[in-house]
């Protein structure tokens, strides 16, 4: 039963006063909802108090909003999104995804995404949000960073390719496709894109990836929670032809269980996509991606493209972002090459 706003639960779960920045930046700022808008809020037992702070956020708009949590619809891990949510979806012109995801769950996730790109929702998709997240990244300057992120998408758009190195040894070469589109999602969410939230970066497909990577920040979905940050134990990927050929890791079990996620099916090696982080609001990865693949920098994700919104003419079941530390970027063209970020600094200015 879907209960009116007025009737939600949420609307008397208690939540931190810190959280009520990044809620108001998120429903304001991010999102800019409308009182004549309809809202689909959607969340878990787990973010309980982050979503309570959001739809109080929404009752002062006074929009209309329906809200969901997960566990009272069907049981966890999802394997299909329910479908009270995908219906409220269909009439809405906002929607926020606000829970803590669970192993084999992206099928899920990229149905209420179908969704979301077929019928040109506003959506904040704030997976894996924590409490730090909300008192941190979600108190950026959106309008900064949505500054930064256009002065970064302005020149990447002229490039031809991409080189990148680390200290701790990664060495990359990105061919970049002119039938790729690039996007950014800077935390200013249209209906063009939806948006992770916090925002902060430039993606597209690449044409090809080659050389090393060595992800001294974290591995994205549900390894991110169970191996943090890997500064000490990072993982090493060398990557030929757009393909992962190996990996290695002090940590033979995350060695072993990135492999295994990067080969569940013919495209889960290949890398999907390749993106810059732009959130100058975020000074330190954290352990959760969702926030750290915002942070300054370079990271590259293997399986699907996102081709609805990039291009790419081919899918896959999976998406695993890996983050590195420390950059140093160029951009090249046949006039040469323009350095973008010395050491994690961006040397441009909006």
């Amino acid at each position: 039963m879907i209960q009116t706003a007025q009737q939600h639960p949420l609307l008397s779960t208690s939540f931190p006063a810190e959280f009520t920045p990044g809620a108001r930046s998120a429903v304001r700022t991010c999102l800019r909802v409308q009182p004549e808008e309809k809202v689909t809020l959607i969340t878990d037992e787990k973010c309980l108090p982050i979503a309570a702070s959001i739809a109080a956020e929404l009752e002062a708009v006074g929009c209309i909003w329906n809200g969901f949590v997960l566990e009272q619809l069907a049981p966890r891990p999802l394997a299909n999104m329910p479908q009270a949510v995908l219906d409220d979806m269909e009439t809405s012109q906002v929607s926020i995804f606000a829970v803590e995801v669970q192993s084999n769950e992206l099928r899920s996730r990229m149905q209420m995404t179908d969704v979301v790109n077929r019928q040109g929702i506003r959506h904040a998709h704030m997976v894996n949000i924590t409490p730090e997240i909300m008192t941190q990244g979600m108190r950026a300057d959106y309008r900064a960073v949505d500054a930064l992120s256009q002065a970064v998408l302005d020149r990447v758009q002229k490039a031809t390719y991409v080189r990148a190195t680390t200290p701790a040894g990664t060495d990359l070469h990105v061919a970049l496709s002119p039938e790729y589109k690039w996007f950014k999602t800077s935390g200013i969410i249209s209906r063009e894109k939806w948006g992770n939230l916090p925002g902060g970066e430039c993606f597209t497909a690449p044409g090809e990836v080659n050389g090393v990577f060595v992800v001294d920040g974290v591995v994205g979905d549900f390894l991110c929670a169970r191996y943090g940050i890997l500064e000490h134990t990072p993982l090493t990927i060398w990557i030929e032809g757009n393909r992962i050929r190996r990996v290695a890791c002090d940590n033979k079990q995350l060695e072993e269980d990135f492999w295994d996620y990067t080969h569940t099916d013919g495209n889960s090696d290949r890398v999907g996509e390749f993106a810059i982080g732009t959130n100058i609001g975020v000074t330190k990865v954290i352990g959760n991606i969702l926030q750290d693949e915002k942070f300054p920098g370079i990271h590259i994700a293997f399986g699907d493209p996102y081709g609805a919104h990039t291009g790419a003419p081919w899918r896959s079941s999976t998406h695993i972002d890996v983050v590195g530390l420390h950059f140093n970027i160029w951009l090249g063209d046949e006039h040469g090459e323009t350095q973008i970020m010395q050491n994690g600094e961006f040397l441009i200015k909006p």
